[in-house]
């Protein structure tokens, strides 16, 4: 097994240098500019930037980049030691394997939009060729058509209605009179509501509860409105998970922020956010303080509660902050096993140590698999994680693995953004807006590709960039 958590960043005379950045950032073509990527010493820094981004997340990376495109001096703040935020790319047996956030798709016009600016290629994903499923007795194996085709009509039935209410899923308030009975469900309650059992309810309770790390906490309408944005079918659903970019998904960011021309600082966490004088004062671990009119705040909702704001938060943002928005428990889990080659997907109802299993990469001994699991797993030891596999995979051999458990991450305290019950109706558009002179950013409060997705992430950096511009005047 190798090691769980954060990937390091050699560094050379306390500068990052262009090698070790490309390095992090898992990229291997540039497009031209530059990125200043710089230690914090802890000292003050009297001179005001234009604007401060604090964080490098895709979402950071565009606010930098279309600021920057202005003339505006911006200074983005990056508590880890490497850009990507939950997108991390990593390594198992010499192969580069995503860590966090992992495709694209068809339909999401943003990253389309960005792939062609950076003139970058995707390749499809792997495709099952047998899918093991929840059956009567343990588990059965499907062709991937006849799995699909009982997977379209289960979810068509969980999702009825929902082309209705999210009528227009990029305005998910639109239909706002139809949410009202609706938002307040857990994924939970809808599939009480249906009165599934069986077969039915675990092939329905483990598809949704990989994505919600939970079926009590993901919301219906949260789900439901990805599956509207996909097109309105299972198989469309899915489809935006397919494709894997040139250079991984840390590729376009890579690339945005060296566009910017804005100063990366890494290894700055950020403490404290005071308005004082007509500027915001950014106070990052070690004591240093930067000035800048705005400060954009471009991190997980979840790691809001970790931050000393002055004046205050107004409810809507301190109850986000409580309440969470990334998925509670979510480990990804990358293994190398031998004993098969075969192109399979396993899917196990939720509460099972391992909910989800995708083949990748085929091996000349076996495969590359990534699997998303649930508590009931403890990654850390090695026995269990062979007997989860064997579970669902008994002639699969685990030679070695690597899990990241972004709930375990203190950058991020959760993982990709799913809201819970209520939170649609209590907290947009209200979350979107600026606050004095911090703005907020980030695909955990996008209005549409929101949480899980590169796109919500673009969304919300665009819209972001418009506000910060405004505010700096």
């Amino acid at each position: 097994m190798t090691e769980n958590g954060d990937s390091t960043i050699p560094r050379a005379h306390g500068r990052v240098t262009r090698r070790t950045l490309l390095k992090a950032a898992g990229a291997t073509a540039l497009t031209a500019g530059a990125v200043t990527a710089t230690a914090s010493p802890a000292v003050a820094d009297d001179k005001p930037y234009d604007a401060i981004v604090v964080g490098a997340g895709y979402a950071g990376g565009t606010v930098a980049r279309e600021l920057g495109a202005r003339g505006m001096r911006v200074l983005v703040l990056e508590a880890r030691g490497r850009i990507g935020g939950r997108i991390e790319p990593g390594t198992l047996a010499g192969h580069h394997v995503e860590l966090g956030g992992g495709w694209f798709g068809p339909g999401q016009d943003l990253v389309a939009r960005e792939l062609k600016r950076y003139s970058l290629t995707t390749t499809e994903d792997v495709h099952a060729t047998r899918m093991v499923m929840p059956g009567p007795n343990g588990y059965a194996s499907h062709s991937p058509q006849e799995a699909g085709a009982r997977l379209n009509s289960l979810f068509a039935d969980f999702y009825a209605g929902s082309e209705q209410y999210f009528e227009r899923p990029y305005e998910p308030l639109h239909r706002k009179d139809l949410l009202a009975s609706v938002d307040r469900l857990s994924l939970a309650d809808r599939i009480a509501q249906l009165q599934l059992t069986g077969v039915d309810h675990d092939w329905v309770s483990g598809a949704t509860s990989v994505f919600a790390g939970g079926n009590k906490t993901g919301s219906l309408t949260g789900l439901a409105q990805w599956y509207q944005l996909a097109g309105g079918t299972y198989d469309k659903f899915l489809s935006v998970m397919s494709q894997l970019p040139e250079g991984g998904m840390i590729s376009i960011l890579e690339r945005m922020l060296r566009e910017s021309g804005a100063t990366l600082s890494l290894d700055s966490p950020v403490t404290a956010i005071r308005e004082r004088g007509g500027l915001t004062h950014v106070e990052v671990r070690g004591g240093r303080v930067y000035k800048a009119p705005v400060v954009v705040l471009a991190t997980p909702v979840n790691m809001w509660s970790t931050l000393t704001f002055e004046p205050g938060l107004p409810k809507v943002y301190t109850d986000a902050a409580r309440e969470g928005l990334g998925v509670p428990h979510a480990t990804k889990l990358w293994l190398r096993v031998k004993g098969t080659s075969e192109a399979v997907s396993a899917q196990a109802p939720e509460g099972a140590p391992i909910l989800l299993l995708i083949p990748q990469k085929q091996l000349p001994d076996g495969r590359i698999f990534v699997a998303f699991t649930g508590p009931a797993l403890d990654v850390s030891d090695p026995q269990a994680v062979r007997a989860a596999v064997r579970g669902l995979l008994p002639e699969a051999r685990v030679a070695e693995y690597r899990a990241k458990e972004w709930h375990k991450d203190p950058y991020a305290r959760g993982g990709w953004g799913l809201r819970r019950p209520g939170q649609l109706l209590r907290q947009l558009p209200d979350i979107q807006q600026p606050f004095g002179r911090i703005v907020f950013a980030g695909g955990d409060i996008a209005s549409g590709w929101n949480g899980a997705f590169v796109e919500g992430a673009l969304e919300s950096g665009f819209r972001a960039a418009e506000q910060a511009a405004t505010l700096a005047g």
